[in-house]
């Protein structure tokens, strides 16, 4: 046992996928969705129901996460790809250090440059092949070990589309069984003088859309849900429209089978999460290792006509939070499902607070088990015309589109799939009021011209004012095929800054 004063220091598992929406998991009710492993850790520790992504865009969520700090406080709300994490800021991986910790990550850290620690005493790291930032990542060389080398986009699919196919390679060689096999690795090379905080990042279900055949084929025969269609959705708003039209119009067919191929890697991840747990337990580690299980963000699937994210309807914004704390944990229970308002911000406070170490005061995000709590949660992303803001309390979401000045207001109690937006019905002047007014007091930067007086002004809408220069909102031409990835076997070429 590893002790400090006493006192048994705990192990710390935090495990993240990219891009997986909270409400697909069997645990939240969804119909079709197998997540067997999630669905018992969840009935071990708490279920957080609320948890959302203080910015839906994996860089500004991941550096959320990794450092305790709302987008206000890091200075990212847009995807700075090149904004390296400010030496000022301890993040949770040195927090843990500092603390007499080991502290190991596998996975997708989307940080600059690459192969920055931010903290941690090493990284294993797989970046969705993206080479032509100055490092060639260990997952890709680990393919060229295999004697795949250059070879993980041969499957013809993008990172930013919706087209799909079955993994191209042999199964071990998927980034899923490769992320899980390091940690598992990792954990048994462990210092056992020392407690160890552990970051396990997968890639997906974050398109290219390319799960195991295995795991397609059980969704094969299974109805899949269609999409929501809300009262709203068919006359949306100027910046609504600019994003559907980034996306042909699927046929029912085509999106039944999107859908398959994101519930595969979905459940891929969900029996290789069982693996690692496996591997804690047969070291002897798992009775005293807090886990925490979350995404950056979610994914839209065709909801409202809407895909991807950056947007502030559920299917976006909110995220899968499972907290699971030592055996006979006296914070954490067990079987529980909280509806305290959560984020990602909150990561890094919840898992020193339970391991008992002090929160560092750079930190604005909250414990998750502290007495305190918020009444209000509010997020953003991009800027400009191409900006979107929410604030949620307890029961009411308002979202804003400050370009044309459009707002939305739905009942998550009544409503909670947000079909029918009821900011127009008086009876709901009193919400909007004070909603409203909780949006403004957390507008900062040059949101703070969006508003006038205590009201919201926006920015006025003109004719094809919706630009797709710098906006965000990865919106390429048809020749780039959303970002498409080719050979990578001799490396592209550096990018040009």
């Amino acid at each position: 046992m590893i002790t400090k004063k006493n006192k048994i220091l705990p192990n710390v598992l935090l495990i993240t996928m990219d891009q997986w929406p909270a409400s697909l998991l069997g645990c939240e009710g969804h119909k079709v969705i197998e997540t067997p492993t999630l669905d018992r850790l969840a009935k071990s520790g708490v279920c957080f129901s609320r948890a959302y992504s203080e910015c839906p865009i994996c860089i500004p969520a991941r550096r959320t996460m990794m450092t305790g700090q709302t987008p206000r406080l890091h200075g990212d709300r847009i995807f700075q790809k090149s904004l390296k994490m400010s030496k000022k800021t301890k993040t949770i991986a040195q927090a843990f250090r500092d603390s007499g910790y080991q502290a190991f990550s596998v996975g997708k850290l989307h940080v600059m440059p690459q192969r920055d620690r931010i903290g941690f005493d090493d990284t294993y790291i797989s970046e969705e092949g993206r080479p032509y930032y100055g490092s060639i990542d260990d997952y890709d060389m680990f393919l060229a070990d295999k004697g795949f080398v250059g070879q993980q986009f041969l499957h013809g699919v993008s990172n930013n589309d919706y087209t799909w196919r079955t993994w191209h390679l042999p199964e071990e060689c998927h980034v899923t069984n490769w992320a899980t096999q390091q940690m598992c690795r990792t954990i048994k090379r462990r210092n056992p003088e020392k407690p160890s905080f552990w970051y396990l990042s997968y890639t997906h279900p974050h398109p290219p859309l390319v799960p195991l055949s295995t795991y397609f084929e059980r969704y094969a025969r299974k109805n899949i849900p269609t999409p929501l269609l809300g009262n709203w959705s068919k006359n949306s708003v100027p910046f609504l429209n600019k994003i559907k039209s980034r996306w042909p119009k699927f046929s029912d067919d085509r999106l039944a089978d999107i859908k398959r191929a994101f519930y595969a890697l979905c459940t891929h991840i969900d029996a290789q999460i069982r693996v690692v747990i496996g591997t804690l337990r047969e070291e002897q580690l798992l009775d005293n290792t807090i886990i925490m299980i979350t995404s950056d963000h979610g994914d839209m699937l065709g909801d409202f006509g809407l895909f991807a994210k950056r947007l502030m309807y559920d299917g976006s914004v909110r995220i899968p939070m499972i907290v699971l704390g030592q055996k006979e944990d006296k914070i954490v229970t067990t079987g529980k499902v909280s509806k305290r308002l959560v984020g990602l911000a909150d990561v890094m406070p919840t898992l020193l607070h339970l391991s008992g170490i002090p929160i560092p005061e750079s930190c604005d995000g909250l414990s998750m088990f502290a007495d305190s709590s918020r009444e209000t949660f509010y997020a953003e992303a991009n800027e400009g015309q191409n900006a979107t803001r929410m604030i949620t309390s307890d029961r009411y979401k308002l979202i804003w589109y400050p370009y044309g000045n459009n707002l939305q207001l739905f009942d998550l109690k009544t409503d909670p799939n947000e079909l029918d937006d009821i900011f127009k019905k008086e009876a709901m002047n009193k919400q909007v009021l004070k909603l409203k007014k909780a949006l403004i007091d957390n507008l900062y930067g040059e949101d703070k011209a969006l508003a006038k007086n205590g009201k919201l002004v926006g920015i006025k809408e003109t004719v094809n004012n919706l630009s797709e220069e710098k906006t965000g909102l990865g919106l390429l031409g048809e020749r780039e095929l959303l970002g498409q990835r080719g050979l990578h076997y001799p490396p592209p070429p550096i990018e040009k800054k």
